[in-house]
């Protein structure tokens, strides 16, 4: 892949350059009036930035920037410095917006000696004093300074923008990089930091997961907190699970399949990766306080928030009346994952229909499991036989059950326990008892939750619910399935339906089964779009070894990150790797890569048109795969990402 294809989409590197080299005066007109800097009309620039807000203001970021094709979507302000009086260079900082070519705005402004260039703030990488966010300085590509000179713009510029203090590199390009080479003593004995193309992925303290505003109370995350709907997280490693928040901030870092980021994008709330977060003044002086927390792609925004403008976020967020997801119980009997297919899912829910849809796709073979799914009717007759239903009626009109989490957080726990004890009407024993049956004897069987409040285009539900694998060892099948039945009422999975306004006894749960694997080679998560870096062409893969999941990582996971080409003559980018301390080589090998690369171009070809989506509409699926024992490809589930 192409490096300047990768300064561009990554929103980390590419930096100014001008239209052309004209000296002003010679062409494209004559020089006006000196404007020195001081006396400048905003609609052109200014001669000092006091802070990030007025740089904001001064710079351009978005497709029109002419020859400067590396720098599109990025965020950057250009500037001149005058060196009409060799005693005192003047600053011109420009008004990016309106003026994107150095020539014709020296000519405005009335100058022409001159050093010129762009800053460009690159909001993910960390600056020299350790804090997220870097200024990058560079100069026309055939340009050559010094070392000295480099030094001494770089001090001129920070008196000027005093937030480049501690926040700054040099960005060497062409010209400028043959006399870094020969020069990179000086600079590194100098004081003068350098950032290099080579060092697109080095160094991240910021990744924004999820671009949201949220209020709520800042607090740090640990095993002993019980979180509320209000609170805003700081999590020193990644948790697997966690309710509803209003907010999340990581010290680890995230990938964007994580449970913990799929819930923030489905719950829109603000979630990013922020290095040591906790011990940056900002954020840090802020914690046990109300705040407002925003996660935008050129950083993150903190402060105190008001009373007022709290109550007015959260009014706004909730639905104004009750929700009925689709149940229709008119199916009764366990089928054939084959049988079932996409309009199914009201029956059997979608995790389980989308599953058999992709049995229509001519994947290759193989790469689907084999199995069964349970329809509703199995769930809803279950809860009638035991009087459940009447139970949780019961339980939920408990005042202290409606006003106080830890006491309907150990509520849920001990409904929980009542499904799981409950018995099952002899036919449903029966069907279970030949479902089990089509298995060989010595096989474990995998019980997966599927429901009418997951998977679901505008909802996935990521991580509500439980699956479990039935042992040979455990007898009969139906202690694995009331166990299923029993997690759609765990707490998670309760406050988020409550949030929403979701009619609980309406939610439903259905089953899906098929063999379980034993000795996973690695874990992966595909997306058909590029979904974190914003590259074109590219599936985003995270990837894990043996059975570590991506969505639920262990603390020290450090998943496979990769940009799989949707053509195989583009290969692959291996982003970060699943071992740092070990070369850059993919989980996956040649063979594998093009089969799931074959796979996610079906795959979303497909579910674009069930799902009635138009060319040019945002889409994407999610794909959970695993590479078996025996080396195979095998898809296990496929839901709609949501942007």
């Amino acid at each position: 892949m192409k490096a300047t294809f990768l300064i561009l989409v990554i929103c980390a590197v590419g930096f100014a350059s001008d239209f052309a080299h004209a000296q002003p005066g010679r062409r494209g007109g004559p020089v006006g009036p000196r404007i020195e800097p001081e006396n400048l009309e905003f609609d052109l620039g200014v001669g000092k930035i006091t802070d990030r807000e007025l740089f904001e203001k001064l710079s351009y970021q978005g497709p029109e920037v002419s020859r400067d094709a590396y720098l599109a979507n990025l965020e950057f302000v250009k500037f001149i410095i005058d060196k009409a009086d060799p005693n005192n260079h003047k600053v011109y900082f420009m008004n990016t917006q309106n003026h994107r070519a150095h020539p014709p705005y020296m000519r405005l402004v009335g100058i022409e000696s001159r050093e010129r260039g762009a800053i460009t703030y690159m909001p993910r990488l960390t600056s020299p004093d350790g804090t997220p966010g870097l200024y990058i300085i560079d100069f026309q590509p055939n340009d050559s300074y010094s070392f000295e000179d480099i030094d001494r713009i770089i001090k001129k510029l920070t008196v000027h923008m005093p937030l480049l203090k501690g926040k700054v590199a040099f960005h060497p390009l062409g010209g400028n990089m043959r006399r870094y080479e020969s020069e990179k003593d000086k600079y590194e004995n100098g004081g003068v930091s350098v950032y290099l193309d080579s060092d697109i992925y080095k160094n991240i303290s910021y990744l924004p997961l999820n671009i949201a505003k949220g209020f709520g109370k800042l607090r740090v995350y640990d095993n002993e907190l019980r979180s509320s709907p209000r609170d805003i997280l700081i999590c020193p490693t990644l948790p697997n699970e966690m309710p509803r928040v209003a907010g999340v901030i990581t010290e680890a870092r995230q990938t964007p399949l994580s449970h913990v980021n799929l819930r923030a994008i489905q719950d829109k709330v603000p979630n990013a990766f922020i290095k040591d977060a906790r011990q940056l003044e900002d954020i840090s002086s802020l914690i046990g306080k109300e705040v407002f927390y925003e996660v935008t792609s050129q950083g993150y925004r903190i402060r105190l928030a008001e009373p007022a403008e709290i109550e007015k976020h959260f009014s706004a967020m909730r639905p104004t009346s009750a929700r009925y997801p689709k149940r229709d119980l008119s199916s009764k009997k366990i089928i054939p994952l084959e049988k079932a297919g996409f309009p199914d899912a009201s029956r059997y829910g979608a995790k389980a229909a989308n599953l058999a849809a992709m049995k229509k796709f001519k994947l290759a073979e193989g790469t689907l499991p084999n199995g069964f799914v349970m329809p509703f009717y199995f769930y809803d007759e279950f809860m009638k036989h035991n009087g459940l239903y009447k139970a949780f009626d019961k339980l939920a009109e408990n005042e202290q059950f409606k006003t106080d989490s830890k006491f309907r957080a150990q509520a849920l726990g001990k409904f929980q326990s009542q499904v799981k004890a409950a018995e099952m009407p002899d036919w449903m024993m029966e069907q279970i008892s030949a479902l089990q049956n089509e298995f060989p004897a010595d096989t474990p069987i995998r019980c997966r939750s599927s429901t009418n409040n997951e998977d679901l285009d505008g909802f996935s539900g990521a991580g509500l619910y439980d699956s479990f694998t039935h042992n040979p060892s455990e007898g009969h099948l139906a202690k694995s399935v009331k166990q299923v039945f029993a997690s759609l009422w765990n707490f998670r999975a309760y406050e988020e339906r409550a949030f929403f306004l979701i009619d609980h006894k309406q939610t439903a749960m259905g089953v899906l089964f098929h063999p379980n694997f034993k000795g996973e080679l690695a874990n992966g998560v595909a997306v058909t779009s590029d979904v974190l870096y914003g590259t074109e062409g590219n599936y985003y893969l995270n990837i894990q070894p043996e059975e570590d999941l991506v969505t639920n990582p262990t603390a020290e996971s450090s998943p496979e990150e990769t940009l799989l080409a949707w053509w195989e003559r583009d290969g692959q980018q291996i982003i970060r790797s699943s071992n740092p301390e070990e070369p850059a080589n993919s989980l996956l090998d040649s063979d594998q890569q093009n089969l799931l690369r074959e796979a996610l171009g079906r795959i979303h070809f497909n579910f674009e048109k069930l799902y009635g989506k138009k060319q040019g509409d945002k889409f994407a699926m999610e794909i959970e795969f695993k590479i078996t024992s025996d080396g195979k490809l095998v898809i296990k589930q496929a839901r709609p990402w949501i942007f």
